[in-house]
């Protein structure tokens, strides 16, 4: 028993290792947020000084106010939490439909339409923008929230059913079948059973399609040309000069930005690993 212990547990040196291992993998990790943390409590001369210094003196929240105190950063920061609220729930709402149809139902072509709408996850982002601005020229949603709401969810709806089928696919049939007895039809078992059961593949696709709709550049980029209409991160970019940079004005609205993002995750977090690890197992 001794031994068994001793081998499942490691060596000291192995145990060493690992810990080592995972102290400079964090490190590396936090850094780049601790340095940018220092930067936004330091005036735009000792910014980019060398060496760099982590402790601001004197520290100052002048870059905090002067970021939100610049011209509509209120406005972006609403617009971009409309955005991303928006594209949250439409998507996760849609994506769960269709993982339970796949997960649940039998049609013809069902294994071919779940292969060709998990190929969507190969295509680069990057090579979708033109198709996506004839698209949303056509459809006339540029320079509109509408516009990149609906982008936005047709882009998560792959990888949020992916998850999710799998998490619904390793739901007991005889808690459907149970049901169905009993008089309820699809849509019951849908809303009242699988939803309430499904709540950590939904944190996960919830967190996902948040953070991705929340800090999208490229696509608001090429769809928005109204300031009124802007996101943050356009608003971010713009803080970014052709000859100079305030770099301590850029991450201060940075790291306001972060704070929906910290909580959504923290609502959320004591879901997201089982949402993970459920929805990997029969996906």
């Amino acid at each position: 028993m001794r031994g068994r212990s001793r081998s499942a547990s490691g060596s000291p040196a192995s145990t060493t290792f690992r810990s080592v291992t995972l102290i400079v993998g964090a490190l590396t990790m936090v850094t780049p947020f601790l340095y940018m943390l220092s930067m936004s409590f330091q005036s735009n001369a000792y910014v980019l000084s060398t060496p760099p210094r982590f402790i601001p003196d004197p520290a100052t929240v002048t870059n905090y106010t002067d970021a939100v105190g610049t011209a509509n950063f209120l406005l972006y920061f609403g617009n971009s939490l409309i955005v991303a609220a928006v594209s949250t729930a439409g998507s996760v709402l849609l994506s769960s439909m269709m993982a339970y149809s796949f997960a649940r139902f039998s049609f013809p072509g069902k294994e071919a339409i779940f292969r060709l709408l998990l190929a969507g996850l190969t295509i680069p982002a990057v090579m979708l923008l033109v198709p996506q601005f004839i698209l949303a020229k056509n459809l006339h949603l540029l320079d509109s929230l509408a516009g990149l709401i609906f982008f936005y969810i047709a882009g998560s709806l792959s990888l949020n059913t992916f998850l999710m089928r799998g998490f619904f696919a390793s739901l007991p049939g005889e808690l459907d079948q149970a049901m169905q007895m009993d008089g309820a039809n699809a849509w019951t078992r849908y809303w009242r059973l699988a939803i309430p059961l499904a709540r950590p593949a939904l944190a996960v696709a919830t967190i996902f399609t948040f953070l991705n709709s929340w800090d999208e550049y490229p696509i608001a980029l090429t769809m928005i040309n109204n300031s009124a209409n802007a996101t943050l991160p356009l608003a971010i970019a713009n803080f970014q000069g052709q000859h100079a940079t305030q770099w301590g004005l850029v991450f201060a609205a940075s790291l306001i930005a972060i704070i929906p993002v910290i909580i959504v995750f923290l609502v959320f977090q004591r879901y997201f690993v089982q949402g993970l690890t459920a929805g990997a197992v029969k996906g």
